[in-house]
């Protein structure tokens, strides 16, 4: 008998504690910072989320995401608190992560169920790139994960690409960079396997038919099932009015059916329940997030999360 389950990735929009880190710039996020961020608000992000990811997926599979990635977390007790969270403790999360040399110290990690998921490797590839002055812009790592999905090896790539910050054209060629360096990755593992399993998923800060992911990620060995949802003009956050599907999971063919007889891929979708949106007002339907600009909203994130369906 087959089962459809899930696997996602979310954009957690500043998921710091509310402690001082003197090796990063978290300031605006402590007690004292601009966003007066107090243990009572850390908490209830943490609420927030986990009851989010509970419910990624839930009307289509039985359980919660296998495994998810996740972007903007500042560390471990960030994890910690999260996996343990009234909504997931009862699901035996685990995660990775690893500190990112990002100048404010949030980076990506990779959460999983135990009981279906077994790690074997991790590790982390730092994207090298500079500002407009040739001085060194720290940015996120990329996360390479590989375990056994219900027994199956497969490779996970989790990504948070440089923003947009200084515009989309002045910052293109870093996100070009980026794909470049998952590509040499992919490389990596061609070498040692044929027909690999890998996903890469994440937070591009570019769209499915944007340059850096169309000529540079995306070629003739992977499929976008995110083109779809775009012509569907479907997004994951909401700019100035306009939505934008920045977050995505793409796949390695062999994961299509005619390749694949278990773990195959089955559907894609932006998670955007009710909840999740705004209720009212001229944001009604976004992203119910944490802030709007220094006023504390107590939502979720900025960004909806992305659930791919497999069927085992």
């Amino acid at each position: 008998m087959s089962t459809v389950f899930s696997i996602a990735f979310y954009n957690l929009e500043n998921l710091f504690d509310s402690e001082h880190n003197e090796y990063t710039l978290d300031k605006d996020f402590t007690p004292e910072g601009v966003f007066q961020w107090n243990r009572d608000r850390y908490l209830r992000k943490i609420q927030n989320l986990g009851n989010a990811i509970s419910k990624i997926g839930h009307k289509k599979a039985m359980i919660p995401p296998i495994f998810l990635g996740v972007a903007e977390v500042e560390n471990k007790t960030c994890l910690e608190d999260l996996i343990h969270s009234e909504k997931l403790q009862t699901h035996d999360y685990d995660f990775v992560h690893y500190d990112s040399p990002d100048e404010r110290g949030v980076g990506v990690a990779f959460l999983y169920q135990k009981e279906h998921f077994e790690l074997t490797y991790s590790d982390t590839y730092t994207l090298y790139i500079t500002d407009h002055e040739d001085n060194r812009d720290f940015t996120r790592d990329i996360l390479l994960i590989s375990g056994k999905l219900f027994s199956e090896e497969i490779y996970v790539i989790i990504n948070h690409w440089p923003s947009r910050n200084s515009g989309k054209k002045a910052s293109e060629a870093k996100r070009i960079k980026a794909a470049k360096l998952v590509r040499e990755i992919v490389e990596e593992i061609y070498r040692e396997n044929k027909d690999p399993k890998i996903i890469i998923m994440g937070d591009f800060n570019d769209q499915p038919n944007s340059t850096s992911i169309r000529n540079y990620l995306v070629t003739d060995d992977f499929f976008n099932p995110m083109l779809s949802l775009q012509e569907n003009k479907k997004g994951s956050i909401n700019y100035m009015g306009k939505w934008y599907l920045f977050d995505q999971i793409i796949f390695s063919n062999p994961f299509l059916k005619d390749f694949s007889r278990h773990n195959f891929y089955k559907d894609i979708a932006v998670f955007d329940d009710h909840f999740l949106q705004e209720a009212t007002g001229k944001r009604k339907g976004s992203p119910k997030r944490t802030f709007l600009g220094k006023y504390h909203l107590g939502g979720f994130s900025d960004h909806f999360p992305v659930v791919a369906y497999l069927e085992k």
